[in-house]
């Protein structure tokens, strides 16, 4: 990884200075060994009309997560296999972040857990019981079966530890997790109902305006529909698993599952994304023994981009502020400074417009351009390169198997 210039620290959003200058020191120092894992994953909620903008219409967000994941491992100027999916405004953000790991030198590892259509580049998808198809939707209250939501959970936890074992000396790799799930924030909000917060209308979307009223009447129903087994076993407290058995996506548990195991092994977790990574906080946090929950928050920080942070229908902080008030911590988040203004591709003015906001990393790949030295604003001119470069790529055939790992595996390096 090449560093330049003076390091600078992005925008804190929520926690305090103190523990936020720590953070960003020790991630700065060990940003040439840093582990990116993109988790795709499907749930039946990205079909309902009117409920995500991540491709124009169901039909073309089924393959969303595939074509983000070529796009971030081929680059823009490659033969995607699959096209990118018509977006109502915009260009996908798996743009930005392919900008940075090509800059960076960093090397993504993508784990498919169950999308309809698999990337055709090289990714791990994972056998039943973790692997499967997309989740049903969130409305009917039945959206995993709970022994998949607790291999994902295992596998998760299986990984990170793996990875800490294998770990150069020094200490453990620091790890990116970017997810790329439509419909994600959906199941984001009903999982953070179902554990007990407030959170309809501060959730964010991929739509301009957030579709709060519908997000709020599919939790409604979901949780209507699950009734009484959302506190299965876990007496007057919502049961995490259950929760996310019932009204949840398959990239919360493997990804709550590698956070416990971060907390335990010391390792430095930054959650790309914004309101669907303030969940999987919340659902490590609900998991975690209350000794670990200190230690989880102070390894652990979500990083999204500044569209969100300043997004007017959403509120992030709010979301964060809540979370820590329940379980005792005060969680560390931070926002990019990576702006679209000025000479830009339209497609990436758009982001200005509020028309994209986040995914595929984005937030948080543009926080270590960040802490590498790189300037924001030479992050938007690689960006508005890259933007012509793929609009003017040709298709060609998909290609490429997946790989299957072993259930104990460590965490592979992701070396493409």
């Amino acid at each position: 990884m090449i560093r330049s210039g003076v390091i600078r620290f992005p925008q804190r959003l929520h926690g305090e200075s103190a523990a936020a200058d720590r953070w960003c020191r020790r991630w700065s120092a060990s940003l040439g060994n840093c582990q990116v894992l993109l988790l795709l994953a499907a749930t039946e909620t990205a079909a309902v009309p009117g409920i995500s903008a991540a491709g124009a219409s169901p039909a073309a967000r089924l393959t969303t997560a595939a074509a983000d994941a070529e796009l971030l491992l081929l680059g823009p100027a490659a033969s995607l296999p699959h096209a990118l999916p018509p977006l109502p405004a915009g260009v996908s953000p798996a743009l930005i972040a392919q900008v940075v790991v090509a800059g960076l030198g960093l090397q993504p590892l993508v784990v498919d857990l169950g999308c309809a259509v698999a990337p055709a580049v090289p990714h791990l998808r994972l056998p039943p019981p973790a692997g499967g198809g997309p989740a049903r939707c969130l409305s009917s209250g039945r959206a995993m079966e709970r022994p998949r939501v607790e291999a994902l959970l295992a596998q998760g936890r299986r990984w990170g530890q793996a990875a800490a074992r294998s770990s150069l000396a020094g200490g453990c790799r620091p790890l990116l997790l970017a997810e790329c799930v439509p419909g994600g924030t959906t199941t984001a909000q009903a999982v953070l109902t179902g554990l007990g917060l407030e959170a309809g209308g501060i959730v964010s979307g991929s739509l301009h305006r957030p579709a709060h009223a519908l997000k709020a009447d599919l939790v409604a129903r979901g949780l209507a529909a699950a009734g009484t087994s959302l506190k299965a076993g876990w007496g007057r407290d919502p049961d995490p698993v259950a929760v996310l058995a019932c009204l949840g996506d398959p990239m919360q548990p493997l990804a709550a599952g590698l956070l416990l195991a971060a907390a335990e092994t010391g390792q430095p977790v930054l959650l790309a994304g914004g309101s669907q990574m303030a969940a999987v906080l919340a659902l490590a946090l609900a998991l975690a023994p209350p000794a670990l929950r200190l230690r989880l928050a102070e390894l652990a920080a979500v990083g999204t981009t500044a569209w969100v942070a300043a997004e007017a229908d959403s509120d992030l902080s709010l979301l964060l502020q809540r979370i820590g008030i329940q379980w005792g911590v005060d969680p560390l988040a931070f926002a990019a400074s990576l702006r679209f203004r000025g000479p830009i591709h339209p497609a990436l003015a758009d982001y200005e417009r509020g028309y994209v906001k986040e995914g595929v990393g984005a937030g948080g790949l543009a926080i270590l351009w960040e802490l590498a030295g790189r300037s924001p604003e030479g992050l938007a001119t690689a960006c508005d390169a890259a933007c012509r470069q793929l609009l003017g790529a040709s298709q060609a055939a998909p290609g490429g198997p997946p790989l299957e790992p072993g259930a104990g595996d460590p965490l592979p390096s992701g070396d493409g």
